[in-house]
Protein backbone atom coordinates (compact mmCIF):
# COMPACT_ATOMS: atom_id res chain seq x y z
CA UNK A 1 0.00 0.00 0.00
CA UNK A 2 2.92 2.36 0.66
CA UNK A 3 3.94 2.42 -3.00
CA UNK A 4 0.35 2.84 -4.13
CA UNK A 5 -0.10 5.68 -1.67
CA UNK A 6 3.10 7.40 -2.84
CA UNK A 7 1.92 7.19 -6.47
CA UNK A 8 -1.47 8.50 -5.39
CA UNK A 9 0.15 11.54 -3.77
CA UNK A 10 2.25 12.19 -6.89
CA UNK A 11 -0.82 12.01 -9.13
CA UNK A 12 -3.24 14.01 -6.98
CA UNK A 13 -1.50 15.85 -4.15
CA UNK A 14 1.84 17.14 -5.39
CA UNK A 15 1.07 20.46 -3.73
CA UNK A 16 1.86 18.77 -0.37
CA UNK A 17 5.52 18.36 -1.33
CA UNK A 18 7.74 20.54 0.82
CA UNK A 19 4.79 21.78 2.87
CA UNK A 20 4.33 21.71 6.62
CA UNK A 21 1.32 19.47 7.21
CA UNK A 22 -0.75 18.73 10.29
CA UNK A 23 -2.27 15.26 10.65
CA UNK A 24 -5.57 14.97 12.51
CA UNK A 25 -4.89 11.95 14.71
CA UNK A 26 -7.49 10.39 16.97
CA UNK A 27 -5.40 7.36 17.85
CA UNK A 28 -7.71 5.06 15.88
CA UNK A 29 -6.55 2.71 13.14
CA UNK A 30 -7.23 5.02 10.17
CA UNK A 31 -5.40 8.05 11.52
CA UNK A 32 -2.47 5.94 12.80
CA UNK A 33 -2.11 4.37 9.34
CA UNK A 34 -2.08 7.84 7.77
CA UNK A 35 0.51 8.96 10.30
CA UNK A 36 2.73 5.95 9.56
CA UNK A 37 2.49 6.49 5.79
CA UNK A 38 3.61 10.11 6.00
CA UNK A 39 6.40 9.17 8.40
CA UNK A 40 7.65 6.56 5.92
CA UNK A 41 7.60 9.12 3.09
CA UNK A 42 9.49 11.63 5.27
CA UNK A 43 7.05 14.54 5.08
CA UNK A 44 7.28 17.52 7.44
CA UNK A 45 4.43 16.62 9.80
CA UNK A 46 2.81 17.51 13.09
CA UNK A 47 -0.01 15.84 15.02
CA UNK A 48 -3.28 17.41 16.14
CA UNK A 49 -5.45 15.50 18.63
CA UNK A 50 -8.88 16.52 19.96
CA UNK A 51 -10.15 15.12 23.25
CA UNK A 52 -13.92 15.55 23.06
CA UNK A 53 -14.40 14.10 26.58
CA UNK A 54 -17.32 11.97 25.41
CA UNK A 55 -16.09 8.57 26.62
CA UNK A 56 -14.79 9.30 30.12
CA UNK A 57 -11.46 7.70 30.95
CA UNK A 58 -11.23 6.20 27.47
CA UNK A 59 -10.98 9.68 25.91
CA UNK A 60 -8.00 10.53 28.11
CA UNK A 61 -6.38 7.17 27.35
CA UNK A 62 -6.62 8.03 23.63
CA UNK A 63 -5.00 11.40 24.35
CA UNK A 64 -2.15 9.79 26.32
CA UNK A 65 -1.62 7.21 23.55
CA UNK A 66 -1.20 9.93 20.90
CA UNK A 67 1.06 12.03 23.14
CA UNK A 68 3.31 9.07 23.92
CA UNK A 69 3.53 8.09 20.22
CA UNK A 70 4.46 11.65 19.26
CA UNK A 71 7.14 11.80 21.97
CA UNK A 72 8.59 8.41 20.99
CA UNK A 73 8.79 9.45 17.33
CA UNK A 74 9.89 13.03 17.92
CA UNK A 75 6.84 14.53 16.18
CA UNK A 76 5.38 17.89 17.27
CA UNK A 77 1.97 17.31 18.84
CA UNK A 78 -0.90 19.66 19.67
CA UNK A 79 -3.63 18.60 22.08
CA UNK A 80 -6.90 20.25 22.99
CA UNK A 81 -9.87 19.26 25.14
CA UNK A 82 -13.50 20.20 24.50
CA UNK A 83 -16.59 20.09 26.67
CA UNK A 84 -18.52 18.83 23.65
CA UNK A 85 -21.78 18.06 25.41
CA UNK A 86 -21.98 21.53 26.93
CA UNK A 87 -21.27 23.11 23.55
CA UNK A 88 -23.99 20.99 21.93
CA UNK A 89 -26.50 22.01 24.59
CA UNK A 90 -25.59 25.69 24.41
CA UNK A 91 -25.92 25.85 20.62
CA UNK A 92 -28.79 23.36 20.34
CA UNK A 93 -26.95 21.02 17.95
CA UNK A 94 -26.21 17.30 17.97
CA UNK A 95 -23.07 15.97 19.62
CA UNK A 96 -21.66 15.00 16.20
CA UNK A 97 -22.24 18.49 14.78
CA UNK A 98 -20.72 20.07 17.89
CA UNK A 99 -17.63 17.87 17.65
CA UNK A 100 -17.18 18.71 13.97
CA UNK A 101 -17.56 22.45 14.60
CA UNK A 102 -15.10 22.44 17.48
CA UNK A 103 -12.60 20.27 15.67
CA UNK A 104 -12.37 22.24 12.43
CA UNK A 105 -12.36 25.63 14.13
CA UNK A 106 -9.39 24.51 16.19
CA UNK A 107 -7.64 23.05 13.14
CA UNK A 108 -7.80 26.40 11.38
CA UNK A 109 -6.51 28.15 14.49
CA UNK A 110 -3.50 25.83 14.47
CA UNK A 111 -2.83 26.47 10.80
CA UNK A 112 -2.51 30.14 11.62
CA UNK A 113 -0.71 30.07 14.95
CA UNK A 114 1.69 27.20 14.19
CA UNK A 115 2.28 28.09 10.51
CA UNK A 116 1.13 24.79 9.02
CA UNK A 117 0.08 24.76 5.36
CA UNK A 118 -2.58 22.01 5.39
CA UNK A 119 -4.55 19.83 7.78
CA UNK A 120 -5.02 16.20 6.70
CA UNK A 121 -7.74 13.81 7.83
CA UNK A 122 -7.89 10.03 7.45
CA UNK A 123 -11.27 9.66 5.70
CA UNK A 124 -11.19 6.63 3.40
CA UNK A 125 -13.34 4.95 0.73
CA UNK A 126 -15.67 3.24 3.22
CA UNK A 127 -16.28 6.57 4.98
CA UNK A 128 -17.18 8.04 1.62
CA UNK A 129 -19.67 5.25 0.90
CA UNK A 130 -21.27 5.67 4.32
CA UNK A 131 -21.63 9.41 3.78
CA UNK A 132 -23.24 8.79 0.39
CA UNK A 133 -25.76 6.38 1.91
CA UNK A 134 -26.55 8.75 4.81
CA UNK A 135 -27.23 11.59 2.38
CA UNK A 136 -29.24 9.31 0.12
CA UNK A 137 -31.41 8.18 3.03
CA UNK A 138 -32.17 11.79 4.00
CA UNK A 139 -32.82 13.05 0.49
CA UNK A 140 -30.17 15.06 -1.33
CA UNK A 141 -29.13 16.65 -4.59
CA UNK A 142 -25.99 16.00 -6.59
CA UNK A 143 -23.89 17.70 -3.92
CA UNK A 144 -24.77 15.04 -1.39
CA UNK A 145 -24.13 12.20 -3.83
CA UNK A 146 -20.65 13.30 -4.91
CA UNK A 147 -19.37 12.35 -1.47
CA UNK A 148 -16.55 13.67 0.68
CA UNK A 149 -14.35 16.07 -1.33
CA UNK A 150 -10.65 15.39 -1.60
CA UNK A 151 -9.98 18.96 -0.56
CA UNK A 152 -11.86 21.81 1.13
CA UNK A 153 -9.58 24.83 1.16
CA UNK A 154 -6.85 23.81 3.64
CA UNK A 155 -8.47 20.49 4.63
CA UNK A 156 -7.07 17.59 2.59
CA UNK A 157 -8.21 13.94 2.56
CA UNK A 158 -5.54 11.84 0.84
CA UNK A 159 -6.93 8.39 1.73
CA UNK A 160 -10.32 8.49 -0.03
CA UNK A 161 -9.06 6.12 -2.72
CA UNK A 162 -8.22 3.42 -0.14
CA UNK A 163 -10.60 0.94 1.47
CA UNK A 164 -10.98 0.04 5.12
CA UNK A 165 -9.69 -3.43 4.26
CA UNK A 166 -6.48 -2.03 2.73
CA UNK A 167 -5.95 0.16 5.77
CA UNK A 168 -6.32 -2.75 8.17
CA UNK A 169 -4.01 -4.99 6.16
CA UNK A 170 -1.36 -2.26 6.13
CA UNK A 171 -1.72 -1.70 9.86
CA UNK A 172 -1.34 -5.37 10.71
CA UNK A 173 1.54 -5.95 8.27
CA UNK A 174 3.46 -3.02 9.77
CA UNK A 175 2.50 -3.86 13.36
CA UNK A 176 0.88 -0.45 13.84
CA UNK A 177 -0.73 0.01 17.24
CA UNK A 178 -4.01 1.87 17.56
CA UNK A 179 -6.88 2.55 19.94
CA UNK A 180 -10.34 1.13 19.40
CA UNK A 181 -13.21 3.59 19.87
CA UNK A 182 -15.84 1.67 21.85
CA UNK A 183 -18.61 3.86 20.40
CA UNK A 184 -17.92 2.38 16.95
CA UNK A 185 -19.48 -0.89 18.10
CA UNK A 186 -22.80 0.78 18.97
CA UNK A 187 -25.75 1.08 16.59
CA UNK A 188 -26.83 4.29 18.32
CA UNK A 189 -25.70 6.40 15.37
CA UNK A 190 -26.98 6.14 11.80
CA UNK A 191 -23.48 5.88 10.39
CA UNK A 192 -22.75 2.82 12.54
CA UNK A 193 -26.02 1.15 11.51
CA UNK A 194 -25.07 1.62 7.86
CA UNK A 195 -21.51 0.43 8.50
CA UNK A 196 -22.54 -2.70 10.42
CA UNK A 197 -25.62 -3.80 8.50
CA UNK A 198 -26.01 -2.22 5.05
CA UNK A 199 -22.46 -1.97 3.71
CA UNK A 200 -21.67 -5.69 4.32
CA UNK A 201 -24.74 -6.63 2.25
CA UNK A 202 -23.63 -4.40 -0.63
CA UNK A 203 -20.12 -5.85 -0.57
CA UNK A 204 -21.54 -9.35 -0.42
CA UNK A 205 -23.66 -8.66 -3.51
CA UNK A 206 -20.62 -7.33 -5.37
CA UNK A 207 -17.10 -7.96 -4.01
CA UNK A 208 -15.89 -5.02 -6.16
CA UNK A 209 -18.61 -2.72 -4.90
CA UNK A 210 -16.24 -0.02 -3.64
CA UNK A 211 -14.49 0.13 -7.01
CA UNK A 212 -17.82 0.39 -8.83
CA UNK A 213 -19.00 3.00 -6.38
CA UNK A 214 -15.84 5.07 -6.95
CA UNK A 215 -16.54 5.08 -10.71
CA UNK A 216 -20.14 6.11 -10.11
CA UNK A 217 -19.07 9.01 -7.93
CA UNK A 218 -16.60 10.10 -10.58
CA UNK A 219 -19.44 10.27 -13.12
CA UNK A 220 -21.65 12.12 -10.63
CA UNK A 221 -18.89 14.66 -9.99
CA UNK A 222 -18.52 15.23 -13.74
CA UNK A 223 -22.28 15.78 -13.97
CA UNK A 224 -22.11 18.20 -11.04
CA UNK A 225 -19.31 20.14 -12.74
CA UNK A 226 -21.42 20.42 -15.88
CA UNK A 227 -24.43 21.62 -13.86
CA UNK A 228 -22.32 24.29 -12.18
CA UNK A 229 -20.97 25.51 -15.53
CA UNK A 230 -24.50 25.82 -16.94
CA UNK A 231 -25.70 27.47 -13.75
CA UNK A 232 -23.03 30.19 -14.01
CA UNK A 233 -23.86 30.95 -17.64
CA UNK A 234 -27.63 31.19 -17.02
CA UNK A 235 -27.10 33.23 -13.85
CA UNK A 236 -25.37 35.91 -15.88
CA UNK A 237 -28.47 36.19 -18.08
CA UNK A 238 -31.11 36.16 -15.33
CA UNK A 239 -29.53 37.79 -12.28
CA UNK A 240 -28.29 41.30 -11.54
CA UNK A 241 -26.34 42.12 -8.41
CA UNK A 242 -26.26 45.52 -6.76
CA UNK A 243 -24.01 45.64 -3.71
CA UNK A 244 -25.32 42.90 -1.39
CA UNK A 245 -28.70 42.45 -3.14
CA UNK A 246 -29.41 40.13 -6.08
CA UNK A 247 -32.37 40.61 -8.44
CA UNK A 248 -33.65 37.61 -10.43
CA UNK A 249 -35.67 38.54 -13.53
CA UNK A 250 -38.80 36.38 -13.32
CA UNK A 251 -39.74 36.78 -16.98
CA UNK A 252 -36.39 35.39 -18.05
CA UNK A 253 -36.38 32.81 -15.27
CA UNK A 254 -39.75 31.33 -16.22
CA UNK A 255 -38.65 30.89 -19.83
CA UNK A 256 -36.10 28.32 -18.67
CA UNK A 257 -37.31 24.71 -19.14
CA UNK A 258 -36.25 23.75 -15.60
CA UNK A 259 -35.98 26.98 -13.65
CA UNK A 260 -36.49 25.25 -10.29
CA UNK A 261 -33.14 23.46 -10.66
CA UNK A 262 -31.40 26.74 -11.41
CA UNK A 263 -32.98 28.40 -8.38
CA UNK A 264 -31.74 25.55 -6.23
CA UNK A 265 -28.19 25.92 -7.57
CA UNK A 266 -28.17 29.67 -7.02
CA UNK A 267 -29.79 29.73 -3.58
CA UNK A 268 -28.43 26.65 -1.81
CA UNK A 269 -25.32 28.47 -0.57
CA UNK A 270 -27.59 30.92 1.28
CA UNK A 271 -28.91 28.07 3.49
CA UNK A 272 -32.51 28.04 2.33
CA UNK A 273 -34.40 24.83 3.08
CA UNK A 274 -38.10 25.42 2.24
CA UNK A 275 -37.64 24.67 -1.45
CA UNK A 276 -41.30 24.06 -2.30
CA UNK A 277 -42.16 27.44 -0.76
CA UNK A 278 -39.41 29.07 -2.80
CA UNK A 279 -40.69 27.54 -6.04
CA UNK A 280 -44.23 28.69 -5.17
CA UNK A 281 -42.87 32.19 -4.61
CA UNK A 282 -42.33 32.55 -8.36
CA UNK A 283 -46.11 32.59 -8.93
CA UNK A 284 -47.04 34.32 -5.67
CA UNK A 285 -48.31 37.86 -5.27
CA UNK A 286 -45.84 40.67 -4.61
CA UNK A 287 -44.73 41.07 -1.02
CA UNK A 288 -44.43 37.37 -0.19
CA UNK A 289 -41.06 36.25 1.11
CA UNK A 290 -39.05 33.30 2.46
CA UNK A 291 -36.31 33.46 5.09
CA UNK A 292 -33.08 31.55 5.56
CA UNK A 293 -31.03 32.13 8.73
CA UNK A 294 -29.33 35.20 7.26
CA UNK A 295 -31.18 36.03 4.03
CA UNK A 296 -34.62 36.87 2.70
CA UNK A 297 -36.00 36.03 -0.74
CA UNK A 298 -38.76 38.48 -1.69
CA UNK A 299 -41.27 38.38 -4.56
CA UNK A 300 -41.61 41.90 -5.94
CA UNK A 301 -43.54 42.33 -9.19
CA UNK A 302 -41.33 40.80 -11.89
CA UNK A 303 -38.37 39.98 -9.67
CA UNK A 304 -37.20 37.74 -6.89
CA UNK A 305 -34.97 39.83 -4.62
CA UNK A 306 -32.36 38.17 -2.45
CA UNK A 307 -30.93 40.34 0.31
CA UNK A 308 -29.35 39.95 3.75
CA UNK A 309 -31.62 40.22 6.74
CA UNK A 310 -30.85 43.62 8.20
CA UNK A 311 -30.60 43.33 11.94
CA UNK A 312 -30.31 47.03 12.64
CA UNK A 313 -32.90 48.58 14.92
CA UNK A 314 -35.82 50.03 12.97
CA UNK A 315 -35.96 52.78 15.60
CA UNK A 316 -32.32 53.86 15.29
CA UNK A 317 -31.82 57.61 14.91
CA UNK A 318 -28.93 59.87 14.03
CA UNK A 319 -28.80 63.50 15.19
CA UNK A 320 -27.36 66.38 13.16
CA UNK A 321 -26.33 69.62 14.85
CA UNK A 322 -26.76 73.10 13.41
CA UNK A 323 -23.13 73.70 12.45
CA UNK A 324 -22.47 70.19 11.13
CA UNK A 325 -21.25 70.17 7.51
CA UNK A 326 -21.33 66.44 6.79
CA UNK A 327 -22.71 63.08 7.88
CA UNK A 328 -20.98 59.76 7.09
CA UNK A 329 -23.33 57.29 8.79
CA UNK A 330 -25.81 55.88 7.83
CA UNK A 331 -25.67 57.98 4.65
CA UNK A 332 -23.09 60.34 3.22
CA UNK A 333 -24.73 63.79 3.39
CA UNK A 334 -23.19 67.24 3.04
CA UNK A 335 -24.59 70.59 4.29
CA UNK A 336 -23.52 74.01 3.05
CA UNK A 337 -24.89 77.52 2.59
CA UNK A 338 -26.05 78.25 -0.96
CA UNK A 339 -26.17 81.53 -2.85
CA UNK A 340 -27.79 80.04 -5.96
CA UNK A 341 -30.34 77.28 -6.41
CA UNK A 342 -29.85 74.60 -9.04
CA UNK A 343 -32.05 71.50 -8.89
CA UNK A 344 -30.33 68.89 -11.04
CA UNK A 345 -31.37 65.63 -9.34
CA UNK A 346 -33.28 64.10 -6.46
CA UNK A 347 -29.97 63.80 -4.62
CA UNK A 348 -29.88 67.50 -3.80
CA UNK A 349 -32.39 69.77 -2.03
CA UNK A 350 -32.38 73.44 -1.03
CA UNK A 351 -34.22 74.47 2.12
CA UNK A 352 -34.92 77.58 4.15
CA UNK A 353 -32.53 77.05 7.05
CA UNK A 354 -34.52 79.35 9.32
CA UNK A 355 -37.43 76.89 9.20
CA UNK A 356 -35.31 74.04 10.59
CA UNK A 357 -35.31 73.02 14.24
CA UNK A 358 -32.11 71.37 15.44
CA UNK A 359 -30.96 68.81 15.97
CA UNK A 360 -32.16 67.36 12.69
CA UNK A 361 -32.95 63.64 12.83
CA UNK A 362 -32.13 60.87 10.37
CA UNK A 363 -34.41 57.85 10.80
CA UNK A 364 -36.15 55.02 8.96
CA UNK A 365 -39.67 55.56 7.71
CA UNK A 366 -42.57 54.20 9.74
CA UNK A 367 -46.06 53.22 8.72
CA UNK A 368 -48.30 56.22 9.08
CA UNK A 369 -45.59 58.75 8.15
CA UNK A 370 -46.89 61.54 5.94
CA UNK A 371 -45.42 64.67 4.37
CA UNK A 372 -46.29 67.53 2.03
CA UNK A 373 -44.66 66.78 -1.36
CA UNK A 374 -42.71 69.66 -2.89
CA UNK A 375 -44.83 71.49 -5.44
CA UNK A 376 -48.15 70.01 -4.25
CA UNK A 377 -49.40 73.24 -2.59
CA UNK A 378 -49.51 71.88 0.91
CA UNK A 379 -51.42 68.66 0.19
CA UNK A 380 -50.51 65.83 2.51
CA UNK A 381 -49.39 62.38 1.25
CA UNK A 382 -48.50 59.15 2.95
CA UNK A 383 -44.85 58.15 2.57
CA UNK A 384 -46.04 54.62 1.83
CA UNK A 385 -48.13 55.99 -1.08
CA UNK A 386 -45.06 57.71 -2.50
CA UNK A 387 -43.13 54.44 -2.28
CA UNK A 388 -45.93 52.68 -4.15
CA UNK A 389 -46.04 55.39 -6.84
CA UNK A 390 -42.29 55.13 -7.25
CA UNK A 391 -42.58 51.32 -7.49
CA UNK A 392 -40.07 50.75 -4.71
CA UNK A 393 -39.45 47.18 -3.65
CA UNK A 394 -39.77 46.13 -0.03
CA UNK A 395 -35.98 46.08 0.23
CA UNK A 396 -35.74 49.62 -1.14
CA UNK A 397 -38.43 50.79 1.27
CA UNK A 398 -36.57 49.30 4.22
CA UNK A 399 -33.38 51.02 3.11
CA UNK A 400 -35.06 54.43 2.82
CA UNK A 401 -34.17 57.22 5.23
CA UNK A 402 -35.99 60.39 6.29
CA UNK A 403 -34.42 63.69 7.26
CA UNK A 404 -36.67 65.30 9.84
CA UNK A 405 -36.95 68.61 11.67
CA UNK A 406 -38.69 68.00 14.96
CA UNK A 407 -41.61 65.73 13.93
CA UNK A 408 -41.82 67.01 10.35
CA UNK A 409 -40.23 65.37 7.32
CA UNK A 410 -37.81 67.63 5.48
CA UNK A 411 -36.69 65.14 2.87
CA UNK A 412 -37.40 61.54 1.89
CA UNK A 413 -33.77 61.20 0.96
CA UNK A 414 -33.16 60.66 -2.71
CA UNK A 415 -36.88 60.86 -3.56
CA UNK A 416 -38.83 63.97 -2.58
CA UNK A 417 -38.44 67.17 -0.58
CA UNK A 418 -41.17 68.48 1.71
CA UNK A 419 -43.03 71.64 0.65
CA UNK A 420 -42.93 73.16 4.13
CA UNK A 421 -39.18 73.80 4.01
CA UNK A 422 -38.97 75.17 0.49
CA UNK A 423 -37.11 78.38 -0.28
CA UNK A 424 -39.34 81.44 -0.73
CA UNK A 425 -38.58 84.75 -2.44
CA UNK A 426 -37.98 86.22 0.99
CA UNK A 427 -35.58 83.50 2.13
CA UNK A 428 -32.15 84.81 3.06
CA UNK A 429 -30.66 81.73 4.74
CA UNK A 430 -30.46 79.05 2.08
CA UNK A 431 -29.08 75.60 2.94
CA UNK A 432 -28.01 73.03 0.36
CA UNK A 433 -28.25 69.37 1.45
CA UNK A 434 -26.73 66.79 -0.87
CA UNK A 435 -26.61 63.00 -0.90
CA UNK A 436 -23.08 62.07 -1.90
CA UNK A 437 -22.19 58.87 -3.76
Amino acid sequence: MLQKFQNHLLDNFQFLNGKKILLATSGGKDSMVMLHLFQELDYNIGIAHCNFQLRGVESFQDQNFVQEYAAANNIPVFITQFDTKAFAEDYKVSTQVAARELRYNWFYELLGTEKFDFILTAHHADDNLETFLINLSRGTGLDGLTGIPKQNEKIVRPLLAFSQEEMEQYARFNDIKWREDSSNASDKYLRNKIRHHLVPILKDLNPNFLSSFYKTQTYLQEAQDMVEDASIMIYQQVAKQEEDTIYFDLKKLKKLPNYKSYLYQWLKEFEFSAWDDIYDLVESQSGKYIFSPEYRLLKDRNSLILSPIHLENKEEKYFITENQIEVKVPLNLSFCKAADISFDSNKTIFVDADKLQYPLILRHWNKGDSFQPFGMNGKSKKVSKLFKDEKLSLVEKENSWLLCSNDEIVWIIGLRQDERFRIENTTTNRLKIQLEE
